[in-house]
């Protein structure tokens, strides 16, 4: 009888409160730093593809198509692709596409 009174009290004192009906609380601890980690790299990802929306793309600073036009226009006028009348008619066409005279 000494035998069985230790071995129910070992078994009942084992598991601690695991066994006593609460053992889903070990999942709360992994829960929340996988929640937590989520919230991180969504809210990371969402201000970086703001940024990025904001600069017209993936580079660096602020950039639009007319500018970018400009300039590509401007270096192959430096390059010598094509001379100044050529150069000062596309200008003068970007620029008016674009709706303002800066």
């Amino acid at each position: 009888m000494l035998s069985t009174l230790a071995a129910a009290t070992v078994a009942a004192h084992w598991g601690g409160p695991w066994f006593a009906g609460f053992g889903w609380l070990f999942l709360l601890i992994p829960l929340f730093w996988i929640t937590v980690f989520v919230l991180i790299f969504v809210f990371a990802g969402r201000r970086w593809r703001r940024a990025a929306a904001a600069n017209g793309g993936y580079g660096y600073g602020p950039r639009s198509g007319t500018r970018s036009a400009e300039q590509t226009l401007s270096e192959r006028f430096a390059q010598g692709d094509i001379d100044e009348v050529e150069y000062r008619a596309r200008l003068e066409v970007l620029r008016a596409n674009r709706g303002d005279s800066a």
